[in-house]
This record gives C-alpha cells, sequence and structure tokens, in this order.
C-alpha cells in the first residue's frame, strides 16, 4: 500500500507542476540592445500616484447627494488632463499589478510561490532607468523596485508592517502618512543644497502608494463609509502635493503627473481574479506632455458608465496597464511616431531573440519558423516607417509600427507556446496509463475479476522492460541533442514506465475483458452511462454549484431504489432529510458576501444543544460511564461558548474601529491548538470518537466564519452519521453476515482491513459519494477556484496585521475542515462495512483523475482573464485534491485512531 501511494504522489506531482511549465512560464526575454527615442523628453519629472485597491466606478461616480466624490481628480479631468479606465489583468494583486504599470510587463506567474514579495526573475523598470527616485508607501511594494534597481539612486520610505491593520481605528492614515512625509521631504529639500540639486536634475521620478483604499476595502468593503471617505482623502492629498511641486518648481511645466490603481476589488473586499471590479482601474493623468480634455458629443463603449459617472461629453482614453497610451500624449506627431518605431524596435528585438533561441535548441529538421514575420518582412515594415516619418506621414508610420508590434507579440506567443503541444501530449499519455494502471491494481487485487486466468499467467518476459528501456534512451537522446529543461526529461520519460507496468498486468486485462462479455450488455452500458453522469455531475459543479444541490436531490432517492426504505426507514428519512438540507448551501452566495454574526451564533448554539442531549445520555449509560469521557465533553462545551463569546466580542469591537483584542486573540489561538487534542482523549468508540472531533472542529471554525457557512459542518456531519448507519445496513444486501451494531464497533479495531473482503459493485458507489462528499465540502459554501471567493474578514478573529501567509494558512484550514470530516467519516464507513482500504483509495484516484483529465483539456489561454484563471484553478484544484487525499487520510486515522490519556496516566497508541 505504501508503494503504491508513493507512486501515486509522485505521478500527481509531476502532473500538477506540468501545467506551470506548459502554462506559466517565464515571459521575458534577456539579451537584447536597448532603444531610446531620439526626440527629448516633454517632462524632466514624473509623479506617480497609486491607489492601491481603488476601483473606477469609485472615484469616477458622484456620490449620494450629485457631487463629485473627488472634486480635485474630477477637475483634472474636465479642464487639464486625460482619463480613463486601465485594465488590468490577472492576478489582480499589488504586486503584478505595480509590475505592470511601472515595468512594462505582465508578471511572471513564478512570482506566486514568492507571494508575489520577491523578484523570481530579473527585469528591467522605469524606475530602474531613472536618474533619481524617491518613493514613499508600504514596504513590500517599494522594495521590489529598489531591490531590482542597479545603483544607488532609488530612495524608498515605508511605515512599519504593523501600521496595515485591517482592524485599526483609522486605516487612512497610511495614505495621510505618505502625504505628510513627502511635504517633510521638499520642505527639506530647501534647506539641503545637495538633496536641492538632485531634485532639479532630469529623468526623476516620485512615487507615491497609498495603501489606505486597499486595507479599508478589505475590513469595511468598497460600498463602506470607510472606503469613500478614504477615497476624499486621498483626492485632497493629490490636490495638496500637486500645489507643492508647481510651488516649488516654480510652474517649469515639467512635471508630468498620472494617478491611478494597481488593481480594483469586488463589492465583498477581495481581490484576485477577473471580476470587472477587480480589474476595472482609474488613470487620469495631466500636466508636462499630456493632451488637455476633448469635448464630444458621442462615444461608443461596451458598457454604461459614462452616463452613470456624467463623463459622456469628456473624451474617455482606456488604456492596457503597461502599455503606452499615445493617444493622450500632447506632443508633435513626430515626437508620436518616433516614439512608436522605437517601441516597435524594442518588441521586435525580443522577439529575434525568443526565436533564436528556440532555433538553437531545436533540430533544424523540426524547426518550424513563425511564418508572418519572416526576415524579409521585418526589414521591409521598418524601412517603409523609416521612409514615412521622413516623409513626415507620421499617421501611416504609427500605423505601421502598430502592425510590426502586433505581428511581433504574436510571434512572441508563438515561440513561448512551441513546445505546448509536445508537453501536453507527454502528460495526457502520463495521465491515461496512470489511470489504466491503477485500474488494473484493483482489478488484480480481487480474484473474483481475475479467477478465469488466474493459473495461466506466465513468467513475464524481459523483452517488454527491454523495449521500452531502449524506447527511454531514445528519448532521452533526443531531449538531450535540443539541450531541454530537465523537467521535460520527466514529462516524457514517466509515461514509459507505468505502460510498461500496465502492459505487463495484460493477462490481467485479458480476463477483465473476458468477464466482462459475460455481462448482459444493457446492464454494463447502464452502469458505464451512470458512471460517466456521475462524473460529469462533479465536472459541472466546479462551473456551477448548483449541480452539487442536484446530485444531492438525486442522493435523497436512493432508499427509494433499495430495500432500505422498508427495512431501515427512520434511518432512510434521516438520510432524506439532511441530503436536501444540505444540497440547500451551494444555493447560497458565495462566503463572504453578505456576513451574518447571527447565524455564526445561531450554529454555537444548535451545536451546543446537541452537545448537551450526548451528555445527558452519557450521563445515563452507566453501564459504560466513565468520568473522563464527561469531563471531556464539558471542556468542549466550554471551548464552544468560548468561540461563541470571542466571535461576538471581536465584531463588536471591529465595528467600533477599536481593532481586535489581545484576549481575545490569544483565546483564539488557544482554542485552535486545544483543537488537535481534545479528540485524541475521547474514547475510541465510534460514535465517541465522531462527535468529539466535531466538536472541537466546529470550536476552530466558528471562528473563522463570517456567515451562514458557519452552519455547514453541523449540517455535513449529520448526515455522515447518517450515512454511516446507511452504509451498514446495505451490508446485508452483499451477503456480509455478522453485522456489528454501530454503538459497539470501535475505530482501535481497525487493524488491517485491507483484505477483508472482495470488491462489490456498492463499494464503487461508496468510492463515488466519497468523492461526491469531498466536492461538496469543498464548494459547498462558495466557489473558492476564484482567489477572489476568499474573505480576509474570516481570520480577524486571529489577527488583524496583514499577513499574506498566515492569513492563507489559516483560511487553508477552514477549507480543510469539511474535508477532515468527511474523511473522519469515511474511516468509520471502511469500519463498519469491512472495505478494502486500499482498493478505495485508488478508486478515489482514479474518480479523480478523470476529473482532472476533463480540466486539463478545458484549460485556456485565450479569452478573458477570468476564463483563463479558472480554467487554470480548476486542473490545479483537482490534481491537489488527490494529493491532499493523502495528507486528509493520514490524518483523519490519527484523529480516529490515537488515544490520549488525561491525569498524568501513561499514553497509548492504539493503531
Amino acid at each position: 500500500m505504501l508503494l503504491y501511494i508513493i507512486l501515486g504522489l509522485l505521478v500527481h506531482f509531476v502532473f500538477f507542476a506540468s501545467i506551470f511549465d506548459i502554462y506559466f512560464t517565464s515571459p521575458l526575454v534577456h539579451g537584447m540592445t536597448p532603444q531610446f527615442t531620439p526626440l527629448p523628453p516633454p517632462a524632466k519629472r514624473l509623479v506617480l500616484f497609486v491607489a492601491d485597491g481603488l476601483r473606477a466606478d469609485k472615484l469616477y461616480e458622484l456620490d449620494e447627494n450629485g457631487n463629485p466624490r473627488a472634486p480635485f481628480i474630477r477637475n483634472i479631468i474636465m479642464n487639464e488632463g486625460s482619463w480613463g479606465i486601465s485594465h488590468t489583468r490577472v492576478p489582480t494583486e499589488s504586486r503584478p499589478g505595480h509590475v505592470a504599470l511601472i515595468a512594462g510587463f505582465y508578471e511572471d506567474v513564478s512570482a506566486v510561490a514568492k507571494g508575489w514579495k520577491e523578484n523570481p526573475v530579473e527585469f528591467d523598470s522605469l524606475i530602474n532607468e531613472t536618474k533619481y527616485t524617491w518613493s514613499w508607501g508600504s514596504a513590500d511594494i517599494l522594495a521590489m523596485f529598489a531591490k531590482g534597481a542597479s545603483g544607488n539612486h532609488v530612495y524608498t520610505y515605508s511605515y512599519d508592517a504593523e501600521s496595515e491593520d485591517f482592524g485599526a481605528q483609522d486605516v487612512a492614515k497610511l495614505d495621510t502618512w505618505v502625504f505628510d512625509n513627502m511635504k517633510e521631504f521638499f520642505h527639506a529639500a530647501r534647506n539641503n543644497q545637495s538633496l536641492f540639486s538632485k531634485l532639479n536634475e532630469e529623468k526623476i521620478v516620485f512615487f507615491l502608494h497609498l495603501l489606505g483604499i486597499d486595507t479599508n476595502g478589505h475590513a469595511h468593503r468598497p460600498s463602506s463609509r470607510e472606503y469613500m471617505d478614504n477615497i476624499k482623502i486621498v483626492d485632497e492629498g493629490v490636490k495638496e502635493i500637486t500645489s507643492m511641486l508647481k510651488d516649488f518648481y516654480g510652474n517649469d511645466g515639467k512635471t508630468a503627473f498620472i494617478f491611478t490603481s494597481d488593481h480594483g476589488m469586488t463589492d465583498w473586499g477581495f481581490h484576485g481574479a477577473g471580476h470587472p471590479s477587480e480589474t476595472c482601474t482609474p488613470f487620469v493623468t495631466w500636466g508636462a506632455g499630456i493632451k488637455y480634455p476633448q469635448k464630444v458629443s458621442a462615444q461608443k463603449f461596451d458598457d454604461t458608465y459614462l452616463e452613470e459617472w456624467k463623463l459622456e461629453n469628456w473624451k474617455r482614453q482606456d488604456v492596457n496597464q503597461g502599455i503606452l497610451p499615445v493617444d493622450i500624449l500632447n506632443s508633435t506627431d513626430l515626437f508620436k511616431a518616433e516614439s512608436m518605431f522605437t517601441n516597435a524596435v524594442q518588441i521586435l528585438e525580443q522577439f529575434k531573440v525568443k526565436m533564436t533561441q528556440k532555433k538553437e535548441a531545436t533540430l533544424p529538421f523540426l524547426f518550424t519558423p513563425f511564418k508572418l514575420l519572416s526576415d524579409s518582412k521585418q526589414m521591409n515594415i521598418l524601412r517603409k516607417a523609416r521612409s514615412y516619418i521622413k516623409q513626415k506621414k507620421y499617421d501611416e508610420a504609427v500605423s505601421l509600427c502598430k502592425e510590426l508590434i502586433n505581428l511581433s507579440l504574436k510571434g512572441l506567443s508563438y515561440y513561448h507556446t512551441y513546445d505546448r503541444f509536445f508537453l501536453a501530449f507527454n502528460v495526457v499519455l502520463g495521465f491515461v496509463g496512470w489511470i489504466s494502471y491503477a485500474s488494473l491494481l484493483i482489478i488484480k487485487s480481487h480474484c473474483n475479476l481475475t479467477r478465469s486466468v488466474g493459473k495461466e499467467v506466465k513468467k513475464p518476459s524481459h523483452l517488454l522492460p527491454c523495449c521500452f528501456v531502449a524506447i527511454g534512451i531514445l528519448v532521452a537522446l533526443f531531449l538531450l541533442v535540443q539541450a531541454c529543461p530537465w523537467t521535460y526529461y520527466v514529462y516524457c520519460l514517466l509515461p514509459l514506465p507505468i505502460w510498461c507496468a500496465f502492459l505487463r498486468e495484460f493477462p490481467v486485462l485479458q480476463g477483465f475483458v473476458t468477464l466482462l462479455l459475460t455481462f448482459p450488455p444493457s446492464r454494463f452500458v447502464g452502469y458505464l452511462l451512470l458512471f460517466i453522469l456521475g462524473v460529469e455531475v462533479l465536472v459541472l459543479s466546479f462551473f456551477y454549484r448548483y449541480m452539487l444541490t442536484a446530485g444531492l436531490i438525486v442522493f435523497a432517492g436512493w432508499p427509494f431504489i433499495t430495500p432500505l426504505w422498508t427495512r431501515a426507514k427512520s434511518t432512510s428519512l434521516s438520510w432524506i432529510f439532511f441530503c436536501l438540507l444540505l444540497a440547500v448551501f451551494p444555493l447560497m452566495p458565495v462566503v463572504g458576501r453578505k456576513p451574518d454574526i447571527f447565524l455564526v451564533m445561531s450554529a454555537g448554539l444548535l451545536v451546543l444543544l446537541l452537545s448537551l442531549f450526548v451528555v445527558t445520555s452519557v450521563i445515563k449509560r452507566k453501564d459504560s460511564f466513565v468520568n473522563e469521557e464527561l469531563v471531556l465533553h464539558l471542556l468542549q462545551m466550554v471551548s464552544m461558548v468560548l468561540s461563541m463569546c470571542v466571535v461576538y466580542g471581536t465584531h463588536k469591537s471591529l465595528l467600533k474601529k477599536q481593532g481586535l483584542p489581545l484576549l481575545n486573540q490569544t483565546a483564539s489561538w488557544m482554542i485552535l491548538a486545544s483543537s488537535f487534542v481534545m479528540p485524541l482523549l475521547s474514547p475510541l468508540i465510534l460514535f465517541d470518537r465522531l462527535f468529539s472531533i466535531l466538536l472541537s472542529s466546529m470550536s476552530t471554525y466558528l471562528l473563522l466564519s463570517t456567515g451562514y457557512e458557519a452552519l455547514f459542518p453541523l449540517v455535513l456531519s449529520c448526515l455522515m452519521f447518517v450515512w454511516i448507519h446507511m452504509e451498514q445496513e446495505t451490508l446485508q444486501q452483499s451477503g456480509i453476515s455478522c453485522k456489528q451494531k454501530v454503538s459497539s464497533i470501535q475505530f482501535a479495531y481497525n487493524t488491517d482491513i485491507t483484505q477483508l473482503r472482495d470488491l462489490y459493485l456498492d463499494d464503487l458507489r461508496r468510492a463515488f459519494f466519497l468523492v461526491f462528499f469531498l466536492v461538496t465540502a469543498f464548494f459547498g459554501t462558495g466557489n473558492i477556484a476564484s482567489v477572489n471567493s476568499f474573505d480576509l474578514a474570516s481570520v480577524y478573529c486571529f489577527l488583524t496585521v496583514f499577513s499574506p501567509y498566515m492569513m492563507g494558512a489559516l483560511m487553508m484550514w477552514k477549507i480543510l475542515i469539511p474535508f477532515v470530516l468527511v474523511m473522519c467519516a469515511f474511516e468509520a464507513v471502511q469500519l463498519t462495512t469491512q472495505l478494502s482500504s486500499k482498493s478505495l483509495f485508488l478508486m478515489v484516484i482514479i474518480t479523480s483523475d478523470i476529473m482532472a483529465l476533463h480540466f486539463f483539456f478545458l484549460v485556456k489561454d485565450y479569452g478573458s482573464w477570468l476564463d483563463i484563471g479558472t480554467s487554470i484553478s480548476h486542473f490545479v484544484i483537482v490534481i491537489s485534491m488527490t494529493i491532499f487525499l493523502v495528507f486528509l487520510n493520514g490524518l483523519a486515522q490519527l484523529l480516529t485512531t490515537k488515544k490520549l490519556r488525561l491525569c498524568g496516566r501513561p499514553k497509548s497508541h492504539l493503531i
């Protein structure tokens, strides 16, 4: 069993990594010759305001009284500069947004592994090319550009990380800190000749990172008064800084200003995905080299923003984050043409380097060049563009340069994805091979399926392994000649041993096919269609949560097609009730949209009522009454009450903007720590241990809940308890006698159930039930395949100061708690039904991998960024689910089979 687990983990880790090599490789190209525009720029200095987390609609729209929410910015739009919407890309996070703004390219996704705080690849930026840069704001953002800059010309001023507190009384102070420190800086410069001289140099940048709006959005939502008031504070600060700089430089007209945002934010206060509220950010620019407002009579856009914002008469010029919008420049046509020509040559140089790299790493007879941009066409376009500029046909030159840029970008994409089909083919080959081999392992493990060929199996020949070794050597040489990365060797060679192992079991496959031919065709087709339908429902549930509701409704009808309805009516009624009750949750809004502390407290009260009932039964159970057991139940009830008090107290404190009380924070961490120990102190009787696990999990889950999701683990656990009874009832249909009562079964008996009985068709249903319940536990309260489904308010009982790794770990544990409850229940199902754990594990893996194969073919690299990000997330989630199953299975065994003793008694570990 251990060998299968290790092999399965290895295969799935490789499959998991493959998606990053196929879709998430770095797009950066190094080794180009720098290109510069020969004409002097219109501005000597740039002031860049980045209001982190600011949505375009919240800045541009009028308030409830019909007045501008940002009057200074509104005045700029109408009288001094150009404006529009800046369209960001997924992931809508601070680091990739700032990299696109300042470095001019979309973030390398490998930065995800470093929390977007380090530089996983080297890149150039606007700040690196300046004479001097002064920046104020959050250390997380400022440090990455200072770290990537050459020389000592970048100066950063930032506040402490502890200031980024979501529960603080006034987080707008983060922005006022930036404005105040910049004012003090310029005031000091008047008395510092060295600094004064630097400030009057050319090619300097002032970068103001304003984090208050983002922090208020996370803490209070973008529709809150705090968020709106913070916009007004920023607007006033921008006005003061603009006035101060004009005064400092004597209105020399050489300062350019840009006001924008790195990303927006959803209505529920999060970002990361591709919702328009996240990708639409404001873009306002004025000063040197910028066009004045242009009044128009009509504009055509795919949205209705202009009418809503009362800006339909001022020309809106949308831009893509990271791309220079030439149309807003108030410069000569010659300057625009030269700028576009330089930009086109820069991108063409990247194309040439990328093509050369790929050509050198590919065998000549296999290399297929990008036909739309041959060498002759490159020279022809460049020659024509330069000729148009000399003839003063600037519009034609700009148009031709844009054509060259588009072709170069297509060519870059072509060479960047050159090996995609080759890699995808090998990954799919490995997928199919693993699924086939795992299926044969199940068949081989059960003699009733291979009995007919059991005596015919001969000693395997060495010819087959030798053939695969020869193929492997040829493949390795092929990759070596092309200087492929080491990961290519893994993807190409891994399928070979898998398929070799599969073909060595060919007699087993023959026996299985022979056995299938004895089945009535209609029965076989019926089971196959039922399995396909079930898998498709699981796949669709990743896109449409209501499919889980449909599946649970179908589950509710299970007793009616079996003798269960007549033999165990009360259990069947309970099953129907809890299936239908759980079916309500996927129809509810995603967690975090509508916080409701009342529902959280109600969940706690329901658990307490259930606990009182259990305590009463423990007291009445005189024959097995153990004082230690009663004390444990009471302690867990006290923990539940404490969780409710902490949730309520923290909620009230944050509403009053008094921050997270230290006492509440300490209690929360203590409850979390105790939740891992409390279940291990409970008796090993099946029901008692599972209920103890539920109580401990709910104590922690309440602290991580903001609304109706607090009820979800309770309802899920009730259904799991009923499922255990239902599965035991089905044993009689399978011809298995000596059925034990659930109340008498102990987890300690779970010593070795790997060979207790052969596999039955009911076991296939049980495996499918497990996968379905795991998916329900995953998506039951929210589609977290989208990053923006997370709600930071979930962790406010533990911490409010921004800490991405700690917050991420807490939210991950919240996600895993329903998983743990399902896996613990299934440990009980295995025990009560004497189920083969090895075969079950392989069946679950097969089902998950078939789903992963679906999502692999559904991965997109075109269309909206929401669709692209979601498609990749689905594949990663399904692969991760299989990997997590190993961890969850081990955790479930630990929670159900281990026993600790109180009162200083020696520990005993029952396996």
